[in-house]
């Protein structure tokens, strides 16, 4: 079961910039967490897979997430949002 919820919007997102943005074929889309100096970032990309993933598949779209970054993302919902000041994905831990 995938760790995180994706949101329709953010799903079609994901698809529109797969399918317009020239990302190769052997290319999924990777979620994971990035440290920094003040704590932990959510990322969210497209990578080849590595022997340290866990793969799924939503909607026809394959998901890599590093078994180490597996309990950082339990209960995260990723949306899409579009304001007057930008466009861009969104995590909420719920």
């Amino acid at each position: 079961m995938l760790p995180v919820e994706i949101t329709p919007l953010a799903l079609q997102e994901i698809k529109n910039i797969k399918e317009n943005k020239g990302i190769p074929a052997e290319y999924s889309l990777r979620i994971g967490v990035r440290g920094g100096g003040c704590g932990a970032s959510f990322m969210i990309g497209f990578d080849k897979p590595k022997s340290t993933d866990e793969i799924y598949e939503l909607e026809g779209i394959q998901i890599l997430i590093d078994k180490k970054h597996f309990l950082y993302l339990v209960g995260v919902q990723i949306d899409f949002e579009e304001t007057s000041e930008g466009r861009g994905f969104t995590f909420v831990k719920k």
